[in-house]
């Protein structure tokens, strides 16, 4: 096979193969053994060092000469979609699908890997991290939980996402939050039911409940600081009642989106105030479960600046967005972050066409056109941050 920096083409055709694989072969969460299959077995076979099995994932490790270290993560989980899609590479497992772009992400940094391993001519050493169950937020927990970084002590971290909208191949990134926590929470309340012909005869948890989802919209309007953006959904108001019963108990369950510790906090203790104050007015109960589920994705400020100043180098300064928007979804990269400096960027996906259509829908595809963007970036990433080779 030639050299892939020799003949991009062939390069591009070995990533879309890889990609195209990947995605008609969709798995879950932790349960990725083939995916970490393939990925162990094309490390191996770029002459890298790899363990696999680390909180569910595969590291491989590249080095050159004494050199600082660099962490390069990508994802390698699907989702429980059933996919719409009708092209060859179509899943063929059905309820399953990469309706993200993860096998997209996997076959840049496998491509990454295969260009630096052929190439060399950088002093330190690069770690590749592939990482399951990023959906739900377990997989990077996983990882340094397994001792990831105990065993890979990195300078700093870096990933990237897809992102539909964006034009293809360019990027966005910034210092600071550029991703949401995810915070989910739980209100159970107890009143005493009835018949609904007695009301006065009972303590309405439906009255108490929709009281309760109204004054929570004060949290962000009237409580937290009007520029720094959150959003507090409630997404399920469920009641276990007939047609002319008032029950006994209402549960409301929703999802809180926000970019830093002290407006978790903030929000936590707002609603446990008013759920529990509302509830008591009208001489009923309420119990708040508050449960933390990603963190904000934080990047340091000299490590986006370094992303941007590579993303430049590549593609030039009209197709690098340096202080984008930051976005309300969430990513457990997040967790890596606070161990770790590092940065996590956008690359565009498209905006019409195969990349056009939006992240977690059963017609999403990556867009195989920014395989070689994103291969390209990561590998001048490194040449960025590590020395030349001696």
């Amino acid at each position: 096979m030639p050299d892939t920096n020799d003949d991009p083409s062939r390069f591009r055709s070995i990533l879309t193969e890889w990609r195209h694989d990947l995605h008609r072969h969709p798995e879950l969460g932790f349960d990725v053994a083939r995916t970490a299959g393939f990925v162990a077995d094309s490390l191996r076979g770029f002459g890298l060092s790899v363990q696999d099995g680390i909180g569910g994932g595969v590291v491989g490790v590249l080095r050159r000469g004494n050199g600082p270290s660099i962490g390069l993560r990508a994802d390698m989980d699907a989702l429980a979609i059933q996919e719409e899609n009708t092209f060859d590479h179509a899943s063929t497992v059905p309820g399953r699908m990469h309706a993200c772009g993860h096998d997209g992400h996997t076959a840049m940094l496998l491509g990454a890997a295969k260009r630096l391993s052929e190439e060399g001519g950088f002093d330190g050493e690069i770690v590749f991290i592939f990482q399951p169950a990023e959906e739900h937020g377990q997989g990077a927990k996983a990882m340094m939980a397994d001792g990831l970084f105990d065993r890979y002590p990195v300078d700093a971290v870096y990933a990237l996402h897809n992102m539909p909208s964006i034009p293809a191949g360019h990027v966005a990134v910034r210092p600071g939050p550029i991703m949401a926590c995810e915070d989910n929470f739980e209100i159970v309340i107890q009143g005493k039911g009835g018949h609904a012909a007695l009301p006065h005869m009972t303590v309405d948890p439906i009255v108490v409940g929709s009281e309760i989802v109204l004054s929570l919209q004060t949290l962000a309007s009237r409580y937290l600081d009007p520029l720094e953006p959150c959003v507090l959904s409630v997404t399920d108001f469920h009641v276990d009642a007939t047609r002319n019963v008032i029950p006994d108990k209402v549960v409301l369950r929703g999802d809180v989106r926000a970019f830093t510790p002290r407006q978790q906090s903030a929000i936590e203790d707002g609603m446990r105030r008013i759920a529990e104050g509302v509830a008591a007015a009208h001489g009923a109960s309420a119990t708040v479960v508050y449960t933390h589920e990603f963190a904000a994705t934080i990047n340091d400020a000299a490590a986006a600046g370094q992303v941007a100043a590579t993303a430049e180098r590549v593609l030039g300064p009209e197709r690098v967005d340096k202080d984008c928007q930051p976005v309300m979804a969430s990513e457990d990269f997040g967790f890596m972050l606070e161990r770790k400096p590092g940065c996590y960027f956008l690359l565009g996906n498209g905006g019409a066409g195969p990349g056009g259509c939006g992240l977690h829908s059963p017609n999403y595809d990556f867009n195989d056109d920014i395989l070689t963007i994103g291969a390209d970036l990561w590998v001048q990433l490194v040449r960025d941050c590590l020395p030349a080779e001696g």
